[in-house]
């Protein structure tokens, strides 16, 4: 894990954007950077994306989601620099086809690594800091084959994976009651990014969710009177 640490100790609110170089991820940042937050974005060993965004306020952590004591160093930096994470936005993930005559245990196990563990391996140290710190918010990445069966009829490892999301957030705000700390899932349809339209050239991305949509939704949820709310599944569907 290598963090990239900028000489100065921010006052405003600190958000941890996990995927800070996929499409979503990239929404996020952005969007949490203009709104006046410090943003710590990981990304994978040797990423070849190039990340431009204003070095006051964001920092760069190279992470390996997969590796549980690697991230529970990442966030053990984050406190020690920044005293408090406000909220974490968990987007990385993966996706594979296949039915249950096509899908064989470890192509299961290779979407659990890739949807839950990234996912649990840093959402329970976050977690943990929010608890002590009796605040906080946490966003996971669902999705409709995993928050319904009928959903995922042809993607049998990914809604499986993506299924444990909605368990997870379900059993730490069962777990953070009357600690002002709280997960919630948010449920994209098709997301508009040129990988999706390249892949699906005869479909209508006007019915599709762009990136920004969801940041703006999920930075809505941190602030003002949505705040308050309580084990919420937000499923931004768009047109779709």
């Amino acid at each position: 894990m290598k963090i990239q640490h900028s000489s100065s100790k921010p006052e405003n609110n600190v958000i941890i954007v996990t995927g800070a170089s996929g499409n979503l991820g990239q929404a996020v940042v952005k969007k949490f950077i203009a709104e006046g937050f410090s943003v710590i974005g990981t990304v994978i060993p040797n990423d070849p994306v190039t990340l431009d965004f204003p070095a006051g306020h964001f920092e760069k952590a190279v992470v390996n989601l997969s590796n549980e004591d690697d991230c529970s160093q990442f966030i053990e930096s984050v406190v020690e620099k920044y005293g408090r994470i406000d909220a974490a936005v968990l987007t990385v993930g993966g996706f594979a086809m296949g039915n249950i005559a096509e899908t064989k245990t470890s192509d299961i196990y290779k979407q659990y690594k890739l949807n839950f563990e990234t996912a649990y391996n840093t959402a329970r140290p976050i977690f943990l800091q929010m608890m002590k710190q009796n605040s906080g918010r946490i966003f996971l990445i669902g999705s409709r084959p995993g928050s319904n069966a009928k959903n995922s009829k042809g993607m049998i490892a990914y809604g499986l994976s993506k299924s444990l999301i909605f368990r997870l957030a379900e059993l730490m705000n069962d777990e953070a009651k009357g600690h002002n700390v709280v997960a919630a899932v948010v449920v994209p349809s098709t997301i508009d990014t040129p990988q999706n339209r390249k892949a699906m050239p005869d479909a209508d991305p006007k019915k599709w969710v762009k990136p920004e949509e969801i940041s703006n939704i999920i930075y809505y949820h941190c602030i003002g009177e949505a705040a308050s709310l309580r084990e919420t599944v937000i499923k931004v569907y768009g047109n779709s």
